[in-house]
């Protein structure tokens, strides 16, 4: 495998948690419009994407290749857990 299959390959492991994580926090938004009102969108997309990203590594390390149904379906887990901890949690920073 040669040098820009491997940055494609990289490429692909490091964006769909990226665009998962960006497509939540805008949905988050949207949907708690008021409660949500105090946390910027870049801190909610930044929090949910590092959580995102740290299980898609882990489901690689996991199941030995990326992309595995199990992998989305507890990257989903992650950014609800990760959106409840930034904005809803009890001792969460935000106003309202």
């Amino acid at each position: 495998m040669d040098a820009l299959q491997q940055l494609w390959h990289l490429s692909n492991l490091l964006w769909p948690p990226l665009a998962w994580a960006a497509l939540h926090a805008a949905a988050c938004k949207l949907l708690w419009r008021r409660a949500l009102t105090a946390l910027s969108w870049l801190r909610l997309a930044a929090w949910c994407s590092l959580a995102a990203e740290a299980v898609s590594l882990a489901g690689l390390a996991w199941t030995g290749h990326d992309g595995a149904m199990a992998t989305y379906g507890a990257m989903a887990l992650a950014l609800a857990a990760t959106t409840w901890l930034v904005a809803f949690a009890p001792w969460s920073a935000r106003t309202g």
